[in-house]
């Protein structure tokens, strides 16, 4: 998933550009309102992060000119006023949310995440993908990003959700180490070696009954990781 970032501060760019990748997510990031909306024109992201106080073209404008060009794509608007009024004009210009800086990385990433559910949920309603689908009693649902065993729900990012797309669609087989680097991290963002082991035992951890044994993620040594029933 594409999100775009329209910010001028290089410093809060930059760190939401880094903790927004390290979720899974790719980012086109901008400094000016042009360049944002070119930038949206050109490569149409899933979702838009704008800031409201920006030069050439402010947030408030940059999200009417989004909503002309896409009536659903989601929108949060980040802004340094608390003022109530500028936040009702920003939700009546179309966007989805609304943060104050400042604000913490849990409480911006809870947001993507909620609003990014309710438009999965909605489209699939509308197209039929992507349904549910069970891994060894897990039961992964890409709508929601959530898995569940029981009585027990789990939160998924949108890489961990991949890995586990991409290792039951390839049941039974071998999937090589850079055949999901290239899937579920892209060409443009190649992790090391051991930062894919570590990603990997950490998903362990979330949806494995007994993370020391796996049956959903079985690492073949050398080569990379095979899922099988």
């Amino acid at each position: 998933m594409n999100i775009l970032i329209a910010e001028d501060d290089d410093n809060l760019r930059s760190g939401l550009e880094c903790l927004l990748r390290e979720e899974g997510y790719d980012c086109i990031p901008t400094d000016n309102g042009e360049e944002a909306l070119n930038a949206f024109e050109a490569l149409r992201p899933d979702f838009c992060i704008l800031d409201v106080m920006m030069p050439i073209m402010g947030g408030f404008e940059l999200c009417r000119r989004i909503r002309q060009l896409d009536e659903h794509v989601p929108i949060i608007m980040l802004t340094a006023k608390s003022d109530e009024v500028d936040r009702v004009v920003g939700l009546e210009l179309g966007a989805d949310d609304y943060i104050a800086k400042p604000f913490s990385t849990r409480e911006l990433l809870a947001r993507v995440k909620a609003i990014t559910r309710r438009a999965a949920i909605k489209t699939e309603k509308q197209s039929g993908k992507k349904p549910p689908f069970t891994m060894n009693g897990l039961t992964i649902t890409p709508a929601t990003l959530r898995a569940a065993r029981e009585n027990r729900v789990i939160e998924l990012t949108l890489r961990e959700l991949s890995v586990l797309e991409m290792l039951h669609r390839e049941k039974g087989k071998v999937v090589p180490r850079l055949e999901l680097f290239e899937e579920c991290w892209g060409r443009r963002y190649m992790t090391n070696s051991r930062a894919l082991d570590q990603f990997i035992s950490q998903l362990r951890q979330k949806i494995e009954k007994d993370p020391t044994s796996p049956t959903i993620i079985r690492t073949v040594h050398g080569v990379g990781y095979r899922y099988e029933e």
